[in-house]
């Protein structure tokens, strides 16, 4: 069962973050999605894609708190733009009877100012994390350091989707000496549809 909150986070950018955060959105009917933080607006923001490719009313959508053109780090958008992201502006949306997804920028030591990362803003909502990851070589490396990251802060880490091609020597690492499940694994889809989400709700089962 899924919690009253989720907080996707990447092992590194363009590892599939917004994709599993739009299958979350199409496999939990009681969900709404929330990125706090973006950049790269000036390219469409991650909320507009997935409102897009699931086709979802735009009340399960919560507008960002800090929006930035450039798709560079939070912490130079914000220093480009003139406007410093401090946390205690980031509230959680009253959401009654309805789970949220929250979507990080980048990774976990993503910083967002002079004096603050990304995983102090995890730290600070609360909610347990799921991790994204890449199936391929380097995986390992990367997806244990994340995983290291947040037990060493006190933040629960929910479990690991894996995207890209199977690989079954990756995924037994990452679950043993993660002491994690993977509870997905989500192969390359030549385009991203509805229908493409709705046939892979299969791989959320595990939350």
């Amino acid at each position: 069962m899924m919690p009253d909150g989720i907080f996707v986070t990447g092992t590194d950018t363009g590892v599939g973050k917004t994709f599993v955060c739009a299958l979350l959105m199409i496999s939990f009917e009681d969900t709404c999605y929330w990125k706090p933080i973006q950049t790269g607006s000036a390219e469409g923001t991650d909320r507009e894609w997935i409102r897009r490719v699931t086709g979802l009313p735009d009340y399960r959508f919560i507008p960002e708190v800090y929006c930035f053109k450039d798709p560079v780090s939070p912490h130079l958008a914000s220093m480009q733009e003139k406007r410093r992201i401090d946390l205690s502006n980031i509230r959680l949306p009253a959401l009654p009877s309805r789970k949220l997804v929250v979507e990080g920028a980048g990774g976990v030591m993503v910083p967002i100012n002079e004096d603050k990362f990304m995983l102090d803003l995890m730290l600070y909502l609360g909610f347990p994390v799921l991790v994204v990851a890449r199936s391929t070589l380097g995986t390992i490396n990367h997806t244990l350091l994340t995983i290291s990251a947040l037990r060493n802060s006190g933040v629960e880490v929910l479990g690991v989707i894996l995207n890209g091609p199977r690989n079954k020597h990756n995924r037994e690492a990452i679950e043993y000496y993660g002491n994690v499940r993977v509870i997905g694994e989500i192969e390359p889809v030549p385009r991203v549809t509805v229908n493409v989400l709705r046939g892979l709700r299969k791989e959320m089962s595990l939350l």
